[in-house]
C-alpha cells in the first residue's frame, strides 16, 4: 500500500490525462463527431474514407516518410561525428558541448520556428549570405518552392542535434579505454579503431538513439505547422499537421481521432521491427557469445 500511494500521482495522472483520453479517442474514431454536437457511431466509414478516398491521407504519409528517414540518419550521422569530437580531452572541450547543445535546449518551440522560417525566407539572412558569397544571383524561396521547403525542415531538424549527440557522449565515455590501448598497439589506425571498436560497442546507444528519433520523426509538428503550414501544394504537409487540420480546422474529431490511433499503428510496427533486426547489428557485451 506505502508503494502504491507513492505512485498514485503518477498511477492518477496516467489513467486521466493519458489512458482515459485514449480509451475516449478509439470511440471517437468510429463516430462522427464535430465537437459541437453528440458523436454519431458510424462504425468502419472513417477507416474506409481514410484508406479508399482521402488523397490528402496518403500525401501526408508519403511526406512523413521522407521526412523521418532522411532528418533521422543525418541527424543520429552528424550527433555521433561531433560526440566523437567532443569526446577527447582538450582545453575548453567542455564549453563547445554546452554550445553544441544549446539548439536542442529551446527544442520544438514556436521562437526557434519563427527564427527558422525568417532565415529561410525570400528575403532572409540565408539568400543575403549566398548572394555575398556570390553562390546565386537571385533570392530563391527556399519555403515556398516545393522541391526545397521539406529539406528546410530537415535542415532544422538536423541543427537540433544536441540531445543524441549528448547521448552518445556518455556512451562514449562508458568504452573502456584499454580496448583502444591494445588495438593502437596491434598498429590499429584510427580509422579501424573507430569501425572496430568505437561503433560496435555504441551499437545499443545507436538503437537508443534511433527508435526516440524515428518516433520523434513521425511526430513532428511544430515546424511544419510554424513555418510553412503544409505547403506549398502540401509537400510539408506532415502527418501530424493533417491530424491537427481536421480536427481543430474542420472539426472532423472522429476522423482526426482514426488518424491519430493510424499513426500509433505505423508506429508501433516500425518500432518492433526495429527491436526485431536489433539482435543483428546490436552489440551488447553481456551476451554468451560475445
Amino acid at each position: 500500500m506505502a508503494g502504491f500511494l507513492f505512485i498514485s500521482p503518477w498511477l492518477f495522472g496516467f489513467l486521466a490525462v493519458t489512458l482515459a483520453p485514449m480509451a475516449i479517442s478509439l470511440y471517437l474514431s468510429f463516430t462522427r463527431y464535430d465537437i459541437l454536437s453528440p458523436p454519431r457511431w458510424v462504425g468502419l466509414f472513417n477507416y474506409e474514407d481514410m484508406f479508399l478516398y482521402d488523397r490528402l491521407f496518403r500525401q501526408s504519409l508519403k511526406v512523413t516518410f521522407q521526412y523521418a528517414f532522411t532528418s533521422v540518419p543525418l541527424r543520429l550521422l552528424f550527433a555521433l561525428f561531433l560526440a566523437v569530437l567532443l569526446a577527447r580531452k582538450r582545453r575548453g572541450v567542455g564549453f563547445y558541448r554546452a554550445l553544441f547543445y544549446v539548439p536542442s535546449v529551446f527544442g520544438a518551440s514556436i521562437a526557434v520556428a519563427v527564427m527558422w522560417r525568417q532565415l529561410f525566407g525570400v528575403n532572409g539572412a540565408l539568400n543575403s549570405l549566398l548572394q555575398a558569397a556570390g553562390l546565386i544571383e537571385e533570392n530563391i524561396g527556399w519555403l515556398t518552392s516545393p522541391r526545397t521547403a521539406l529539406w528546410s525542415l530537415v535542415a532544422l531538424a538536423v541543427w537540433q542535434f544536441g540531445s543524441p549527440m549528448l547521448i552518445f557522449l556518455a556512451g562514449l565515455k562508458q568504452i573502456p579505454q584499454t580496448l583502444y590501448e591494445a588495438a593502437i598497439v596491434d598498429g590499429a589506425t584510427p580509422w579501424q579503431r573507430f569501425w572496430r571498436i568505437t561503433l560496435p560497442m555504441l551499437t545499443p546507444i545507436i538503437f537508443f538513439n534511433f527508435v526516440v528519433q524515428m518516433i520523434n520523426g513521425f511526430m513532428m509538428f511544430t515546424q511544419a505547422f510554424v513555418i510553412t503550414g503544409g505547403g506549398p501544394h502540401n509537400q510539408t504537409l506532415l502527418y501530424i499537421l493533417y491530424v491537427f487540420r481536421n480536427g481543430f480546422t474542420y472539426y472532423r474529431m472522429g476522423y482526426a481521432s482514426a488518424l491519430a490511433w493510424v499513426m500509433l499503428v505505423i508506429v508501433g510496427v516500425f518500432t518492433a521491427i526495429i527491436f526485431k533486426t536489433s539482435s543483428y547489428w546490436v552489440f551488447y557485451e553481456t551476451k554468451e557469445d560475445a
